[in-house]
């Protein structure tokens, strides 16, 4: 389950290929299914990665049809369907000016940009350097990261045409970009997520305790970049301190089953975590 967070709601997906909006305020535990606002239909697979516009305007989707989806919230349709990739598409990311560019990475092992305001198809740009599936990407700016099952991760700088390597070692199951742009959270199947320094490609610090060995867990930053939170295998959601490295909670969750995916809202200072028991938990900070 992949899911994100607008102002107004949660939207996820999941591996009984539908995307669910959720209004978390008018949710109730003891109520499943409760505070759901729209139901979005059209994949045929399993959905493995959601993202959204600024605006709120927008989303779009990926999973095992081996298409792009792009959507409109309101209305509940889609507005393009994207295909070319040649394996399932492990994730997605809007760039360019207000949206205007789709990235999708692919277990094909490619990355592709499609442009939202033209008719046409066929991907503008495509990347074939990662070796193996590329399971996680991040656009910020002119700058697309890019982890792959090969234990590589690749900044690709438009604006320069250039790219970057570096070796981190592991197969990557998230990649980051802290808001300055400066350095990349990764994290990887070796329970370890690690800060890496753009710049020069060293480890500026790694956060452990987690357990992360067989399943694509998502990390992510939060608190203003001062917090890092991920979910584990063990069911727990795990929040270091970015700049000590050292764990400040270990919170249980999901019924000690796999926590797969977390987010986190600078807006509310919450973030929701997402499980294999197919439930989503947000969390809040104590006033």
């Amino acid at each position: 389950m992949k899911l994100w967070r607008p102002l107004y709601g949660i939207l996820t997906g999941s591996s009984d290929r539908s995307i669910r909006l959720y209004n978390p305020a008018k949710a109730s535990p003891s109520s499943p299914g409760s505070g759901l606002v729209q139901t979005y239909s059209a994949h045929g697979y399993e959905v493995l990665d959601i993202s959204v516009t600024e605006d709120n305007a927008r989303f779009a989707s990926v999973g095992g049809d081996k298409q792009v989806f792009l959507w409109d919230v309101a209305t509940a349709r889609t507005l393009r369907r994207w295909a070319g990739h040649f394996g399932r598409v492990n994730c997605v990311d809007f760039g360019g000016e207000e949206g205007s560019v789709v990235v999708s990475g692919s277990f094909d092992a490619t990355v592709r940009l499609w442009d939202c305001k033209s008719q046409s198809t066929k991907p503008i740009q495509i990347f074939e350097d990662s070796k193996d599936s590329v399971s996680s990407l991040h656009v910020l700016g002119y700058e697309i990261i890019v982890g792959s099952v090969d234990g590589k991760m690749r900044l690709y700088d438009l604006r320069m045409g250039m790219m970057y390597v570096d070796t981190i070692g592991y197969p990557i199951t998230s990649v980051q970009q802290t808001s300055d742009g400066n350095a990349v959270l990764v994290s990887t199947l070796d329970s370890v997520i690690r800060l890496i320094d753009k710049s020069n490609g060293q480890m500026l610090q790694s956060y452990r305790g987690h357990t992360n060995k067989d399943y694509r867990i998502r990390s992510c930053l939060g608190l203003g970049d001062a917090a890092v939170i991920s979910g584990s295998e063990d069911g727990k959601i795990y929040i270091w301190d970015l700049l000590e490295g050292n764990v400040l909670e270990a919170l249980s969750a999901h019924d000690g089953k796999v926590a797969s995916a977390v987010t986190f809202n600078n807006a509310r200072k919450e973030w929701a975590s997402a499980g294999v028991d197919g439930t989503v938990a947000v969390w809040s900070i104590p006033p």
